[in-house]
């Protein structure tokens, strides 16, 4: 198993874990303290990037651009994710950890 298919195990767990997905939802876990990490997808829109990028850096919560919508959708059993929030500080450590190592 790749480091990357690790990752996308790892989402899998944390979703059944203490994860939110969609736009809303993980502005709302970042905004309430809740969020531990966040994952958007590279193939977000710029302005979706850019949005999580100044609020993730103001509420000083560690952010990740990381696989497809698809790839992120299929890992959380969903469709397409364009964004995640971990809401488990153990879950955002290890995941932080495999995507370091990813790059």
């Amino acid at each position: 198993m790749t480091d990357k298919n690790k990752v996308f195990s790892m989402i899998g767990l944390a979703t059944r874990a203490k994860t939110v997905s969609g736009e809303f939802s993980t502005e709302k876990a970042v905004k309430t303290g809740k969020a531990w990490l966040v994952i958007v997808s590279e193939e977000a829109s710029d302005n979706t990037k850019k949005m999580f990028t100044n609020m993730c850096t103001h509420y000083k919560v560690p952010i990740y651009l990381f696989g497809t919508k698809e790839e992120l959708g299929h890992a959380m059993g969903q469709e397409f994710r364009a964004s995640l929030s971990v809401e488990d500080a153990g879950f955002a450590k290890t995941l932080a950890s495999r995507m370091n190592v990813n790059g």
